[in-house]
């Protein structure tokens, strides 16, 4: 059964990516809940992510399956098992829970996304340090940052930042929590040749109090994407995307210029934007826009741009 879908969906995904010239794509998602993965093609090389779950199965009897479904993902993808990583991805609340350290292991590689190259880790981490889901709303920030000042906040691995700077943006402030993923973020722009230290700052902070001290009409173009919650030990409050946003976008939008733009976004299934507590003058749900054909169906983030 799962090799009949995964010959499926492998076959229509990677039909349209080479349609579109798009070397990295996701294919298969909880298609089949005896299956729960979530599979993507990294221009060659496999991230496959079992959802934990009380499969019933001894740890032995459990590994010689995850080997069996390795060899079946090889087989439909026609790519060698040494390229293709298996991991097993728990749910856990906050951000923290999906950037720890996952194998001693180390497994970088370069990709390649509309013209310019992102280093992803396929070993040490439960994400790749790429978030395929965005490919879209990234090239809008590219198309939209001209000559503008573009701060983006939980930046992960800084490939919004890596558009922004390929867009010609006049300067690009890049903020995360995780002095791992801002170094990350900060390698992606010199391997891209953009890297101008006069022009790119990459801080390590926590973005929760950060924002309290940004100064005001500052930032023509602001990226946040935050957690859907979170309680670290770094941070001094924890955050709730559903209860704080309000207190967080009012905040970014005194930091942002008279016609400065947001683009807010965030994984919490359900979510709902309180339009009424914010005071801008427009608000559009980009969500439908943004997701790419990868996604259609299968993405449960939300996605809106704030035009002061």
């Amino acid at each position: 059964m799962f090799e009949n879908r995964l010959r499926k969906v492998y076959k229509h995904f990677a039909k349209i990516a080479r349609k579109q010239n798009i070397a990295c794509f996701r294919f298969y998602d909880h298609d089949m809940p005896e299956f729960p993965f979530v599979i993507e093609n990294y221009n060659g090389a496999i991230h496959a992510a079992e959802y934990k779950r009380r499969h019933g199965m001894e740890e032995e009897v459990h590994e010689e399956w995850l080997a069996v479904c390795r060899q079946i993902i090889g087989l439909v993808t026609e790519i060698s098992e040494e390229l293709i990583f298996m991991k097993v991805r728990q749910r856990k609340e906050g951000k923290d829970g999906q950037y720890q350290k996952f194998d001693t292991l180390k497994q970088e590689r370069i990709v390649p996304e509309n013209g310019l190259n992102f280093i992803i880790n396929l070993t040490d981490y439960l994400d790749t340090g790429l978030f395929l889901d965005h490919r879209i709303t990234r090239s809008l920030v590219r198309d939209d940052v001209e000559g503008k000042r573009v701060l983006n906040l939980f930046c992960y691995t800084g490939s919004f930042s890596v558009y922004a700077a390929k867009g010609k943006a006049r300067s690009v402030t890049s903020v995360d929590m995780s002095k791992t993923y801002i170094n990350w973020a900060k390698r992606n722009m010199q391997f891209n040749k953009l890297y101008d230290e006069d022009k790119h700052e990459f801080v390590h902070a926590d973005v929760l109090q950060l924002i309290n001290d940004l100064p005001k009409d500052t930032f023509d173009v602001i990226i946040c994407d935050p957690p859907t919650f979170s309680n670290s030990k770094r941070m001094e409050d924890d955050f709730d995307v559903q209860r704080d946003h309000v207190m967080l976008l009012k905040k970014l939008l005194k930091a942002a210029t008279e016609d400065g733009k947001i683009y807010f976004s965030n994984n919490y299934r359900g979510f709902s934007l309180d339009r009424d507590q914010l005071p801008v003058a427009n608000i559009k749900d980009i969500t439908a826009a943004t997701t790419p054909f990868d996604f259609q169906g299968k993405l449960f983030r939300s996605c809106f741009l704030l035009e002061k």
